[in-house]
């Protein structure tokens, strides 16, 4: 079999450049479409959009850009969370093997640093997750809806950890806690973020709160079961 003509070759290498420049073209307008639904489902709410103003807030002149992309909205909000939480993620799965692997035994108070922490590192000025976040918790009524949603799984390691740090509680208690203490964290943080925009005055430091947040958010998971509760085992 002959070599390849130069010309061949050069045809070639232009396709694959061609391809990669497309490629390159294709992520760029996922990303814009990505942060302009963010945005604007964090200032208007997630059922309250409609797709054409997605396209148009990411500069798109193609009305049917955002299907293209992304299909249904459904598959949008997907697509924040999982691009969100992989960065959460990232900041979270090493301090999780910490809590794993260190020589001491963890505490409540580090399993709910180890949440609230890294998903404050979107309290950033072109960050609108949280805000977001909090709108979708309220709109939807919890989390639920997302189990298809991969984000890593660290909140999970986390949460098999409450049962072994908080034996008093009853299980089905700790797992209503458990989801208050992630709804809760997103409102706060989402209003420590909101207020830091709009100079609003904060009550103490970002910082501060942020500790404050993880300490009250940790009492509260070890906090007595009432007493007329059923799920405590106890009669009425």
């Amino acid at each position: 079999m002959s070599p390849p003509s130069p010309e061949r070759s050069v045809r070639r290498s232009s396709a694959r450049t061609g391809g990669e420049r497309k490629n390159n073209r294709g992520e760029a307008t996922r990303q814009a479409i990505l942060l302009a639904a963010e945005r604007l489902f964090a200032e208007r709410g997630i059922s309250a959009v409609p797709l054409r103003d997605i396209g148009l807030a990411a500069g798109q002149r193609n009305h049917a850009a955002v299907q293209y992309h992304f299909g249904e909205r459904e598959e949008i909000v997907k697509a924040i969370m999982e691009f969100r939480g992989a960065q959460s993620e990232d900041h979270r799965t090493e301090t999780v093997t910490d809590l794993l692997l260190g020589g001491t035994v963890p505490t409540l108070q580090d399993v709910v640093s180890a949440f609230v922490r890294p998903l404050a590192i979107h309290i950033q000025p072109d960050n609108n997750y949280l805000s977001f976040l909090s709108l979708y918790i309220t709109e939807e009524g919890g989390y639920e809806s997302l189990g298809d949603v991969h984000t890593g799984g660290s909140v999970i390691t986390l949460r098999s950890l409450l049962g072994r740090l908080a034996p008093q509680v009853p299980e089905a208690v700790l797992e209503e806690r458990w989801w208050v203490t992630l709804t809760s964290a997103v409102h706060a943080l989402a209003r420590y973020q909101t207020s830091q925009r709009k100079r609003a005055h904060l009550p103490a430091d970002i910082d501060v709160l942020i500790e404050d947040l993880v300490m009250y958010l940790s009492a509260g998971l070890a906090a007595p079961v009432a007493e007329r509760d059923p799920r405590a085992g106890k009669p009425d």
